[in-house]
């Protein structure tokens, strides 16, 4: 599985530029092709730093914060730009920031909006936050899944933007029909149409799936050095694998809702669907949540997100750029060394608080917002 990641075309940073973005000191960043290692103490511009090159993905900060938050205190305006490698040729984006919202430039033609530039720029970002994908419930699991596939489709994010819409229609007919009991004969309506919408998006999830615990069981045996495996499986509560066709996928889930629902009525929800599915993690055949420990928990993170990357390199054709935030805590020194020498087929960045790594690969140190290589 890695040599198909390694055969991916080369997509790198070859340059970073940044203007009045949060308490980076305006520079110029000339990173390694490699692994590039930022080391600080803590709020001194290290995760900024990370956020900045998240950025060009096209996505929102992955910390929660708002554009406005973006820029230099008492700034008006930020401005940020990088200039990259990508699909055979050089290619640059930039990004204003202002009055609480970005516009984009890509290869100096200005977009209408800022997903406009999504796919064009591709990285995969590991933070504490996404230590949620184990801790936390079923929804967490969903998000990681679906904004992978959107990097990946396209035409998904419209598919999850149908599937809710006729969600949100099904259960306000539910809280209606028990002061309205004539509306219960148009329930089937939507009943087919969440049927026919959630087998198209079961299947994209499958699909993804598959590829994804590869990889993942690739990663994670390296990051442990062989010692535990990590199997990722996905649940759903219709019946439904990923042999069926979308018809049959289709007939499982309006089966299901036609059983549940009196009880979906009296609830006043729909209690089964793929909004309600989860993605199952155990490490040695253990619930990861329930019995992994703390390395195991972020190891099995660090694998889904390295697999991320691998897939969305297999199917774009360019390795992504792999973004790491404070990824060496809780970790011990085989699996750091694991992350530190052999990820350095691609572009990685990594935040740590330690400065006396020993590596050879290239070190930036931050001080209150000053980048010095």
């Amino acid at each position: 599985m890695t040599e198909l990641f390694l055969r991916c075309a080369e997509l790198y940073i070859k340059s970073l530029t940044f203007q009045n973005y949060r308490n980076l000191k305006n520079s110029e960043l000339i990173p390694s092709k490699g692994i590039n290692l930022i080391c600080g103490d803590n709020a001194q511009g290290k995760t900024n730093l990370i956020e900045c090159i998240w950025l060009f993905t096209g996505g929102r900060s992955f910390r929660g914060a708002k554009d406005s938050e973006l820029i230099s205190f008492d700034k008006e305006s930020s401005k940020i730009q990088v200039c990259f490698y990508a699909f055979g040729r050089e290619q640059n984006i930039e990004i204003h920031i202002k009055n609480n919202r970005r516009t984009a430039t890509l290869n100096d033609v200005p977009k209408n909006y800022i997903s406009q530039i999504i796919g064009k720029f591709c990285a995969v970002i590991f933070s504490p936050n996404h230590l949620s994908l184990i801790k936390s419930g079923p929804e967490e699991r969903r998000n990681f899944i679906d904004s992978a596939i959107c990097q990946i489709k396209p035409s998904y994010p419209s598919l999850l933007t149908k599937y809710r819409r006729v969600l949100n229609e099904r259960n306000a007919l539910l809280k209606d029909i028990p002061k309205h009991r004539e509306l219960e004969d148009t329930l089937d309506i939507w009943n087919e149409r969440l049927a026919q919408e959630g087998a198209l998006i079961f299947c994209e999830r499958i699909n993804y799936i598959k590829k994804l615990s590869e990889y993942t069981a690739v990663f994670y045996s390296g990051i442990s050095s062989g010692k535990e495996k990590i199997n990722i499986s996905y649940k759903n509560g219709y019946n439904s694998d990923i042999k069926m066709s979308i018809e049959e996928v289709k007939e499982n889930m309006l089966n299901v809702l036609r059983q549940k629902q009196s009880d979906d009525i009296y609830r006043g929800f729909t209690s089964s669907g793929i909004h309600r599915d989860d993605l199952g993690v155990k490490i040695d055949s253990r619930n990861a949540k329930s019995f992994g420990s703390q390395g195991q928990q972020r190891s099995a993170v660090l694998a889904l997100k390295l697999a991320e990357a691998a897939v969305l390199g297999d199917e774009k054709g360019e390795k992504p750029i792999i973004l790491l935030d404070d990824v060496l805590s809780e970790l011990d020194s085989s699996r750091q060394s694991y992350l530190l020498n052999k990820l350095d087929s691609r572009q990685v960045f990594i935040t740590c608080c330690e400065s006396n790594i020993s590596c050879e690969n290239k070190i930036l140190f931050i001080n209150n917002g000053n980048i010095i290589s």
